[in-house]
């Protein structure tokens, strides 16, 4: 793979997998050009096999053709590759391995709180059903965006399940979302980012869901400003840090990893882990469903498959380590609960 001179994605600003990528490029000061909804790809380009957003195109066929890819973690690391410079990946290895955790838990479980704040209650689905219209089509007549809106809102109402979110776990979701800004409120206080005075992909992970949560639901974005308006103001900043200069110095130590981390490695031992453990074995054992316990209540949801990848891709990054530096992370993750991940 080499570098190319501008990259092209379609994305929207309601996804927050969409904002983690457009804050990165802008951050590792990479040329680009964003597509606003899928219905704006230029002609001619290939439709990806599944509609996810982003939607990155990259000249990896035969004779350059361009190929969809869709996966904002691996795309990351591919950039990492082909191009030089502020890196958003720790080049200790035990805090890179933590900043890939972290990054995992943002993608995979905070993104839970996001769905089920945007949908679960009455104001939250009321304001985001007709942005979500706008975002793709701005030139749309009132009309329309309020069905297209209220037809969208009733679909995703309606798949609440398929991330866990009913009545029963609402109050893990919304209980975690509340500790976890207490927690990056700590957290950022201290140095400015999750893992130090620069930015990781761990940040921007964090930060795409926050996009949604801190700013665009109501409920979720009462939460953020009452725990926290330096996380408030945290996202805000986080939207082009391209005037940053970063040296590697400004990455935590490894003392300064475990002090500053413990709260953080907690909440997702908490949640993420026993949530991550039970979907495994069930994509496992051919499941399709799960049933556990997170934070003392109940939790039920259908098996994903691609979040039993991502638990792979971990443990397969944990066995690449060198004794010394798994020890070294394993030091760092015991009695969080995270250590269960990788027994």
């Amino acid at each position: 793979m080499t570098a190319i001179d501008r990259l092209e994605f379609t994305g929207a600003p309601g996804s927050p997998y969409t904002r983690k990528m457009l804050s990165l490029l802008r951050y590792r000061r990479l040329p680009y050009s964003i597509y606003w909804g899928t219905g704006n790809i230029p002609e001619g380009y290939p439709e990806p096999k599944v509609r996810l957003l982003p939607t990155f195109f990259f000249p990896d066929g035969e004779n350059g053709e361009l190929i969809p890819v869709t996966d904002s973690t691996p795309i990351i690391r591919r950039l990492e590759a082909d191009y030089a410079g502020r890196s958003v990946i720790p080049t200790d290895p035990t805090l890179k391995f933590i900043n890939a955790l972290i990054e995992d838990f943002a993608d995979e479980w905070l993104t839970k709180a996001m769905f089920h704040f945007r949908w679960a209650h009455e104001a939250d689905w009321k304001n985001a059903a007709s942005l979500l219209v706008f975002w793709g089509m701005n030139k749309a007549p009132e009309d329309m965006a309020k069905e297209f809106g209220a037809n969208f809102a009733k679909r995703q109402i309606d798949r609440l399940y398929v991330v866990g979110s009913n009545e029963v776990t609402a109050e893990t979701i919304e209980s975690s979302y509340e500790r976890l800004v207490d927690i990056l409120d700590k957290l950022i206080q201290r140095k400015g980012f999750v893992l130090g005075a620069r930015p990781s992909s761990a940040d921007f992970a964090l930060f795409g869901q926050l996009t949604q949560l801190a700013i665009v639901e109501p409920t979720s974005a009462a939460i953020t400003s009452r725990v926290s308006q330096r996380v408030r103001a945290w996202v805000d900043l986080m939207e082009d840090l391209s005037g940053l200069s970063p040296t590697e110095s400004e990455w935590f130590s490894a003392d300064d990893a475990r002090e500053a981390l413990t709260p953080l490695l907690s909440e997702i031992g908490r949640t993420y882990t026993p949530a991550m453990l039970a979907n495994a074995k069930a994509v496992l054992q051919g499941d399709t469903s799960f049933e556990t316990e997170i934070d003392g209540r109940a939790w039920t949801q259908p098996t994903f498959k691609y979040q039993a990848k991502c638990l792979h891709w971990l443990r397969e990054d944990h066995s690449a380590l060198s004794d010394n530096e798994r020890g070294s992370v394993d030091a760092l993750l015991a009695g969080s609960g995270c250590e269960a991940l990788f027994k």
